[in-house]
């Protein structure tokens, strides 16, 4: 991972570019900024189809690019920020989110899912401080991203609270980067979700609500369905092995259901160093935008003495298939990281429409890992076609299942 403290520092405000502005990490980010107008000017604030959220926030924020990726061009959305005299320029489609990274300095790449890949990879191929919320990039394409974000110098800092606090807690050489060769093992932490208990009898019949209701954490629906089966923490677990240039022997998971400790590094001297903090995205928000210095994120204090306890278990894999299938596809390596991630976003929209039962998730995963063939993952256009043949065979999996079950 590329991190100049040198770069850090600059006297003029920084601009900022939040790539799914109108999500919860969207939401965080724009708060820690708002507790320092005097270091961070909002540059561009993007979302798929959201678009009053959009607007009520260009009309808060007023930055100087708005992009709506998922709208075709309408004028009306325009003449609204107009008629309000909103200087922020609005653009539509896909293409648009390029420019959004284009004059910041910062990119904030919190776009859920594959959709957030070209946009991030983009902003590290610019060499910009890429703040990354959005997982797949490293899921799908780690060792073409991260090769790419060397080449061009850009400076890589994970929002993940998993992946941040392992960052916290690594060491680093004169340089800043880190010194794995002290590191023995990294240990990612898991709340569990809200099905850390329960039967499999239960997890048939789960509905989408009870599937999002994260007793921790206040997230998106297809993330928090992702905590629930517990491949969050599979992805987490790619991210990972590229972020850290780790071998995947050495990162473990461990369920933690308080979410207070949110990873722990074990050096080979025998130490073990964690970061703890309330379940907050502010604190990882605000230690990536101001690095390597430490700002307020609004975050409140850690009270160990309420709190009372901290409780470990290792994760049961028969409950959590998931978290096996993402181990699988790491050692797999090339697309079928890629190959994964995409069967689990069709199967998880199946499960929250209601056409896919709960543990019909990690079957569909599997099968469609077993059926896609996997290759290197030599450019971001073999990525995404192995991401396509993957939707595509998944959904032919799901149609199938519903079709024998009418």
């Amino acid at each position: 991972m590329n991190t100049d403290p040198a770069r850090q520092s600059n006297s003029k405000p920084r601009e900022v570019a939040i790539l799914g502005a109108t999500g919860s990490i969207g939401r965080s980010t724009l708060d820690v900024l708002s507790r320092h107008r005097d270091a961070y000017v909002v540059h561009a604030l993007t979302a798929h189809t959201s678009s009053e959220a959009l607007i009520e926030l260009c009309l808060r924020c007023q930055p100087r690019i708005a992009v709506l990726s998922g709208i075709e061009e309408d004028d009306s959305l325009r003449r609204r920020l107009r008629d309000a005299r909103c200087r922020t320029e609005l653009l539509f489609g896909q293409e648009a989110l390029l420019r959004a990274v284009e004059g910041c300095d910062i990119a904030m790449a919190a776009i859920v899912g594959a959709a957030g890949l070209p946009p991030t990879l983009a902003a590290a191929r610019a060499g910009k401080q890429v703040l990354l919320a959005n997982k797949e990039a490293l899921v799908m394409a780690g060792p073409l991203f991260m090769r790419e974000a060397r080449a061009a110098g850009a400076v890589l800092l994970p929002i993940d609270s998993e992946h941040n606090a392992v960052f916290q807690c690594l060491p680093t050489d004169a340089f800043g980067r880190a010194a794995m060769s002290e590191v023995r093992r990294i240990v990612l932490t898991a709340s569990g979700g809200p099905f850390r208990t329960a039967s499999p009898e239960k997890l048939r019949s789960v509905t989408p609500d009870e599937a999002c209701a994260h007793p921790n954490w206040v997230m998106g629906r297809k993330i928090s369905v992702d905590s629930a089966t517990m491949m969050n923490k599979g992805l987490e677990v790619i991210e990972a092995r590229w972020l850290f240039d780790v071998d995947p022997s050495r990162i473990e998971v461990v369920i933690h259901p308080q979410s207070v400790i949110h990873s722990m590094v074990e050096y080979v001297d025998g130490s073990t160093i964690a970061q703890l903090s309330n379940p907050d995205m502010r604190v990882p928000i605000a230690h990536a935008l101001a690095y390597p210095a430490r700002i307020d994120s609004g975050a409140s204090p850690l009270n160990l003495a309420a709190i009372g306890r901290l409780d470990f278990e290792s994760p049961d894999v028969q409950r959590f298939p998931c978290l096996a299938l993402a181990y699988c596809a790491l050692e797999a390596g090339g697309t079928a990281p890629a190959i994964l991630n995409a069967a689990n976003e069709v199967a998880v929209e199946a499960f929250l429409d209601g056409r896919l039962a709960f543990t019909g998730i990690a079957q569909v995963d599997q099968e469609v890992l077993g059926l896609v063939p996997s290759g290197e993952a030599a450019s971001l256009e073999v990525v995404l076609e192995a991401d396509r043949a993957a939707r595509a065979r998944a959904r032919q999996c799901i149609q199938g299942r519903l079709e024998r079950a009418a």
